[in-house]
């Protein structure tokens, strides 16, 4: 744990190198890992958060924590886990921080319950883009307006959140479906009679498909082990229960980056046998990408990342687009809810909808007559006419009218001049899609 004096000598150091900068320098974190997918050429410098990676105290009887914002998921969790908590939402991969969660998106198997993550945050300490620090509760426009705004409005630096209480094991259940339509009404049906604890999905042919329903227990008659030579992703297909520990369960994905390993040959069980098992994460395969892109740049393929989040109505239509235009598989599904009504500006989801959350990350081929981008394009055009939206994580492609009709152009514009009155930040149509 860190003391209140630690975390105030950090905001003040922080404070006064943000005032030191030159006017006009672009801002930006100096950061050890991303889980952004917009590659950019290194660059030296920028702002220091290496003091903001701590959990500050944790409550066991209020249910609550202090983080600061460059806090992993990883050590966030190894902290309230010795106190039989967690956070109400944990997204998949280790090296994700709070503070990261909240300025973008996050969401995992108990979003259709705990929606995502911002929405378990009581209060947020945030370096503004005006070079001030200030305190924002749920009543504030800047606390609405805070997710999705990647680091356009300032930089959290302390976040107070909410936890909930876990037990020792999860049961697993993976049920089969031969049909999207089936798939997406069971979705429904599940997420809406409280019957489980966690529930995502993995599609791997417009035939098969699972959804997977976790229950806590508190005993097992077994637990399997997925951060060695077995593959938690392969299991969906083999297994139709399984039973993991909470710790286990929360990073089941994190070894294999869902399924995106294969790439790098470390599901090979020769080059597995191999590869030490410290670097089967998705931090290791992440800086893997980031070095091939910067050396060996493709124009042949097109990369396909995204997350989108589509209506429960519209997800069988969605799948057979996908399956038809794009023949990505797997795909990652995650029904989430808001929990919070009240909304949040900058991504506008309906409260009484629940929705999909669509995932598929890999390469196309670029076909004859078309230009890098074109098959992303095709993605952003349909969410749309279904009513959905999608995360900005990664490359995006929207003309600059379209950008802000979906994403609130006008709220965020108010925010942006109330709090970052000379721009030192970029806009969040520069940085998410210009790349700036």
């Amino acid at each position: 744990m860190v003391s209140d004096h630690g975390h105030s000598t950090a905001v003040a150091a922080l404070t006064a190198q943000y005032a030191a900068m030159r006017e006009g320098a672009p801002v930006r974190l100096a950061k050890k890992t991303s889980n952004l997918f917009r590659f950019r050429a290194e660059q030296s410098g920028g702002l220091d958060v290496g003091r903001f990676d701590r959990v500050l105290a944790v409550d066991p009887v209020g249910r609550t924590a202090q983080v600061q914002g460059m806090t992993t998921y990883e050590n966030l969790v190894a902290a309230t886990l010795r106190h039989g908590l967690m956070p109400l939402v944990v997204p998949q991969l280790k090296t994700i921080t709070i503070g990261g969660a909240v300025a973008g998106l996050g969401i995992e198997s108990t979003s259709f319950r705990n929606g995502l993550p911002h929405e378990s945050v009581r209060e947020l300490e945030i370096l503004t883009g005006d070079g001030e620090v200030v305190i924002a509760k749920p009543d504030d426009d800047l606390f609405r307006a805070f997710p999705n705004s990647y680091g356009t409005l300032g930089y959290a630096l302390r976040l107070e959140i909410e936890l909930e209480p876990v037990r020792q094991y999860v049961r697993l259940r993976h049920v089969p479906f031969g049909s999207f339509a089936e798939c997406a009404a069971v979705i429904e049906e599940v997420c809406s009679d409280g019957s489980a604890d966690f529930v995502d999905g993995t599609v791997f042919s417009r035939n098969e498909m699972y959804l997977t329903l976790g229950h806590y227990a508190d005993i097992a008659p077994y637990t399997s082990d997925y951060t060695g030579n077995q593959i938690y992703y392969k299991s969906i297909q083999k297994r139709r229960t399984d039973h993991l520990t909470i710790h286990d369960y929360l990073w089941r994905w994190d070894t294999d980056w869902f399924w995106c390993s294969r790439a790098f040959g470390a599901q090979n069980p020769v080059v597995r046998r191999l590869w030490p098992k410290r670097y089967l994460r998705s931090d290791v395969y992440r800086k893997l990408v980031a070095k091939h892109r910067q050396l060996r740049p493709r124009v042949d393929v097109e990369p396909v990342i995204q997350d989108v989040e589509i209506p429960v109505g519209a997800l069988a239509d969605f799948l057979d687009f996908f399956d038809r235009e794009i023949g990505i598989a797997p795909v990652w599904l995650c029904p989430v809810r808001l929990r919070d009504t009240t909304g949040w500006p900058l991504y506008p989801m309906d409260k009484d909808t629940l929705y999909v959350n669509v995932g598929f990350w890999s390469e196309v081929p670029v076909r004859p007559g078309e230009k890098m981008g074109d098959r992303n394009r095709l993605i952003e055009r349909e969410v749309a006419r279904l009513g959905g939206h999608k995360s900005l994580y990664s490359d995006s492609y929207y003309e600059e009218d379209e950008f802000w009709r979906h994403y609130n152009g006008s709220h965020y514009r108010s925010v942006k001049d109330r709090y970052d009155q000379t721009n030192r930040l970029p806009d969040l149509y520069a940085k998410c899609v210009r790349g700036r």
